[in-house]
C-alpha cells in the first residue's frame, strides 16, 4: 500500500468515524480506494454485492408519483403533507395495527441480503432445459435475492407458515446479521446452537414474535407478486386475526379477497379440554381475482341442430313483485298455438320489448300444456365467461390424504401434516395463469411443486414454479432421519424427483397433452443453496489500529474469496445483475486468450458477457465486438486504465 494512504489511515484510526460492522467498506475509505486505482470505478461501475435497497426502491416510487416532496433522497414529509391535503389523517385517535417488534421487523426488512444462490446442477433433474426452481436456505434471505430478478412476476403465491403453537418456532431473525445466523445455524460457519428457538405463551411476546417473523416475508412478496397476482396463506384459528390485519397493512384491505375454509381432519378430536374438535383450517386470499368455478358445459348441448350451436335450457321467471317491477307483469302468450301462460308471481326476467325479440329469435321453448311454464334457450357463445364463483367451503381432501400421498411416495410417514395435493391443485388453478411463475417460500414437503407438476399435466399448462425451504434438520429418532433424510429441504427435493420419474413413466407411449407442441411439459427442476457472498465484505476491524485498517484495505485488492468458482461468481453477478434463475450460461467459443461466458435471460430478453480471468487480452476484446448496448462484466483488477477507459467508452462496462 502507498506510504501516504497508510499514514491517512493511522490518522483515520485515531478519530474514527462511525464504522459499519458489514458490507463494503466505508465511504471514506472507497473514496480513497478510488483514487488508488485512478479512478477505475468512475469509468466502470462494480457489479452489485447485495440484494436491492427496498427503502431506496420505496423512496424512488413515491418519487415517481409526488416528484417535489423528495430532495437529495431524502422525503420531506411535510411537503407530503401539504401535498396530500386532506387525504392525511393526523388526529391524535386513528386506527392502526402495531405489535412489539414491529420496528424490528422493518428494520430487517431493510438490511440488504450479502447472500448469494449457488448452483447444484448435480442435485437437480434437467438442469440445461428446466424453468421449475428449488432454493434450500432461509426465505427472507431468499426473497431479497429473488427481488430484483422476480419483482412484479409472480402469478401465484401460495406458504404455509409454521403455526404459532408456542412450541418449536423456526426463523430466528437476527436483526443485525440474519445472513451470518443462518450461517451457523446450517453448519456452514462454526456454531454451536439449536435451529428452533421455543416461542411460549409465557413469554408475553407470544403473537407479537410470530407477527414480526411474517412481517418482512409478506412485504417482499407483495412486490413480487404481478398486478393480476395472487396470495393465498394456509391459518388455523390462532392467528388468523392478526393474519388479515397484517395482510390488510401490507395488500391493502381492497385486496382481501377471500376466506376459505378448509375441512382439515377427517376424524373428531376428542382431546380438547373446551369439547370443541377443531376440525378445519382457514386459507385467506389477498389480490384482485381469483379464477372461479368452471361452469358445468355438459348442460349444453344442440337436439335441434340450432345454427347458432349449443344451448341450454334456462329460467325466465323474475325475482320482483308486481309492485317493485310492474313493467315485468304480463301474461305471456305463444303467438303461434295462441296459449296464454299467464304471469308468474314474481313476473318476467325479460320486460315485454325484450321478451318479443327473443320470440322473434325463436329463443322461446313453449310447454304445449298452459300449466308448464316457458323457459328461453341460453346459448354456449353467449357466456361472457367460462367461470362461476368459486365456493369459500372448500371441497377438497384433508390432511390424511396428505399424509397417504407422501406414504406412497416413500413408503413412510416422514413428514408431520403435509397439506393434501387436492387443495392445492384447487389453489393453483385458481391463480388462472397457466404459463406464470407460482412461488411457496414455506415449501415443508414440497407438496405445491407437486400440485404444480401434477396441474400441468392435467390441463397442458406451463405454469413454473419457486420453491424455497429451510435446511431444518430432521429428529434424531424420526422415520425421516431413519429413511437417510438430514433435513426437510431434502424432503422436498426428493419428493419432486419422484414425482416427475412417476410423471415421465406415465407419459411414456402417450400423445404430448401440451398446447404448444414446440414446448414439451417440463419434469425437472434447478436447485440452488444459500451461501455467503463470493465477494469479501468489509467487515471493519474493531480497534483504533492504523496498521489492522491498512491490511484489512490491502485484502480489497482481490474482491473475490479464495477459493471462488467461476460458475458460482457468474450466478451472483447474475442474480444480483436482475437475471432470472432459468438463465443459462455459455462459455462462448472461439475467444482466444480469455475464457469468457455469455449469460441470457431468454424470459426477459437479455444477456450480458463475462470473464473472471487475472488478465483481459486485448484479443478478447477485438473478437467479441462489443457494442454500445452490450454489458460487459470482468475484474477491475484484470484491466489496464487504457482498457478501462476504451470498454467504458465502447459497451456497458461492469467490474467486480
Amino acid at each position: 500500500m502507498h506510504s501516504d494512504a497508510k499514514h491517512w489511515l493511522l490518522r483515520f484510526a485515531v478519530f474514527p468515524p462511525v464504522m459499519p460492522s458489514l458490507g463494503s467498506p466505508p465511504n471514506v475509505v472507497r473514496s480513497m480506494e478510488k483514487d488508488m486505482t485512478n479512478q477505475k470505478a468512475m469509468k466502470a461501475p462494480p457489479v452489485e454485492r447485495t440484494s436491492a435497497d427496498l427503502v431506496a426502491e420505496q423512496v424512488e416510487r413515491l418519487k415517481k408519483i409526488f416528484p417535489e416532496v423528495v430532495a437529495e433522497g431524502k422525503v420531506n414529509f411535510e411537503k407530503l403533507k401539504i401535498t396530500l391535503g386532506e387525504i392525511v389523517d393526523d388526529s391524535p385517535e386513528r386506527y392502526s395495527f402495531t405489535w412489539a417488534g414491529k420496528r424490528d421487523a422493518v428494520r430487517l426488512l431493510q438490511v440488504p441480503s450479502r447472500a448469494t444462490l449457488k448452483p447444484c446442477p448435480e442435485a437437480s433433474v434437467d438442469w440445461e432445459t428446466t424453468k421449475n426452481v428449488f432454493i434450500e436456505g432461509e426465505n427472507l434471505e431468499v426473497l431479497k435475492l429473488l427481488y430484483r430478478s422476480y419483482a412484479g412476476r409472480v402469478k401465484t403465491i401460495y406458504i404455509d407458515p409454521p403455526y404459532n403453537t408456542g412450541n418449536d418456532f423456526i426463523y430466528p431473525d437476527n436483526f443485525a446479521d440474519p445472513l451470518d445466523t443462518y450461517l451457523k445455524l446450517t453448519g456452514q460457519k462454526d456454531s454451536e446452537g439449536n435451529l428452533l428457538t421455543s416461542n411460549p405463551e409465557t413469554s408475553g411476546r407470544y403473537h407479537s414474535a410470530w407477527l414480526t417473523m411474517m412481517y418482512p416475508r409478506l412485504f417482499i412478496s407483495r412486490q413480487l407478486l404481478s398486478d393480476d397476482g395472487v396470495i393465498f396463506v394456509s391459518i388455523d384459528d390462532t392467528e388468523l386475526p392478526r393474519l388479515r390485519c397484517l395482510l390488510d397493512e401490507i395488500f391493502g384491505e381492497e385486496q382481501f379477497i377471500g376466506t376459505f375454509i378448509w375441512k382439515s381432519r377427517h376424524n373428531v378430536d376428542s382431546r380438547d379440554k373446551t369439547g370443541v374438535s377443531s376440525d378445519h383450517e382457514y386459507v385467506v386470499c389477498y389480490g384482485r381475482k381469483i379464477q372461479g368455478k368452471e361452469k358445468d358445459l355438459d348442460k349444453y348441448s344442440n337436439p335441434d341442430n340450432d345454427p347458432r350451436g349449443p344451448w341450454m335450457s334456462d329460467n325466465m321467471v323474475g325475482l320482483a313483485t308486481k309492485d317493485r317491477r310492474p313493467n315485468l307483469h304480463y301474461d305471456l302468450i305463444n303467438p303461434e298455438s295462441g296459449i296464454n301462460y299467464g304471469c308468474p308471481e314474481k313476473g318476467w326476467r325479460f320486460d315485454p320489448k325484450s321478451m318479443a325479440r327473443r320470440i322473434a329469435e325463436k329463443r322461446i321453448l313453449w310447454p304445449a300444456s298452459r300449466d308448464g311454464r316457458p323457459r328461453h334457450k341460453k346459448f354456449l357463445r353467449e357466456l361472457k365467461s367460462m367461470f362461476t364463483g368459486f365456493s369459500t367451503l372448500l371441497d377438497v381432501p384433508n390432511t390424511s390424504a396428505g399424509t397417504q400421498e407422501l406414504r406412497s411416495i416413500f413408503g413412510a410417514e416422514i413428514f408431520d401434516f403435509p397439506k393434501p395435493v387436492g387443495l392445492l391443485k384447487a389453489l393453483v388453478k385458481q391463480g388462472d395463469g397457466e404459463h406464470r411463475i407460482y412461488l411457496d417460500f414455506f415449501a415443508g414437503a414440497c407438496s405445491f411443486a407437486h400440485a404444480v407438476l401434477e396441474q400441468n399435466r392435467e390441463d397442458g399448462g406451463a405454469r413454473q414454479f419457486i420453491v424455497v425451504q429451510l435446511p431444518e434438520p430432521t429428529r434424531d429418532d424420526s422415520a425421516a432421519r431413519k429413511a437417510g433424510f438430514r433435513t426437510i429441504a431434502d424432503i422436498g427435493k426428493e419428493r419432486i424427483r419422484r414425482v416427475i420419474e412417476k410423471l415421465k413413466d406415465e407419459a411414456k407411449g402417450h400423445q404430448n397433452l401440451f398446447k404448444d407442441p414446440e414446448k414439451p411439459e417440463d419434469l425437472g427442476f434447478r436447485v440452488f443453496k444459500l451461501v455467503e457472498s463470493n465477494y469479501r465484505q468489509w467487515r471493519g476491524v474493531g480497534q483504533r489500529d492504523g496498521e489492522k485498517y491498512a491490511d484489512e484495505m490491502d485484502l480489497f485488492t482481490d474482491p473475490l474469496l479464495p477459493g471462488w468458482k467461476p460458475e458460482h461468481v457468474i450466478w451472483e453477478v447474475a442474480l444480483k445483475q436482475a437475471y432470472g434463475l432459468s438463465s443459462t450460461a455459455e462459455e462462448v467459443k472461439g475467444v482466444k486468450g480469455n475464457r469468457v461466458w455469455r449469460v441470457s435471460d431468454a424470459e426477459r430478453g437479455q444477456s450480458f458477457l463475462i470473464s473472471l480471468d487475472d488478465e483481459l487480452k486485448a484479443a478478447t476484446v477485438q473478437a467479441l465486438k462489443l457494442g454500445k448496448d452490450d454489458l460487459f462484466v470482468c475484474r477491475d483488477a484484470a484491466l489496464t486504465d487504457e482498457q478501462a477507459a476504451n470498454l467504458a467508452l465502447t459497451c456497458k462496462l461492469n467490474t467486480i
